[in-house]
């Protein structure tokens, strides 16, 4: 996405999950903020959809804004649904899948 798209998002009241549509067989994303200190990112995902265990430099936010999904967090499974959130630590392995079709929004916070 490009700046001036980003831009467009401003000054304006958002539905959370209309920023992203679900895709068939896969996961969708849109980044609404990047800035030097952290990132905003809207993801959806298709049942059966996930992303493969890996590490971020950062904490992160995930919250849930539609269905349900499972995080693993260093191998740990965490199961959430709509309206709930975890925190997933920097420099420990993570990983998400859909349990169902679910929305997510991703905070990141650089230091």
């Amino acid at each position: 996405m490009q700046d001036s798209e980003r831009e467009e998002l401003k000054e304006k009241v958002l539905v959370i999950n209309d920023l992203i549509k679900y895709q068939t067989g896969t996961v969708a994303s849109r980044m609404i903020v990047f800035k030097k200190a952290g990132t905003i990112t809207c993801f959806s995902f298709d049942e059966g959809e996930g992303l493969s265990e890996h590490t971020a430099p950062y904490d992160a936010i995930l919250e849930v804004t539609d269905g349900e999904a499972e995080v693993q967090i260093a191998g740990a499974p965490f199961i959430v649904h709509t309206g709930e959130l975890i925190i997933l630590p920097a420099n420990k392995p993570h990983a998400v899948f859909a349990k169902k079709r679910f929305k997510m929004m991703l905070t990141m916070i650089r230091e």
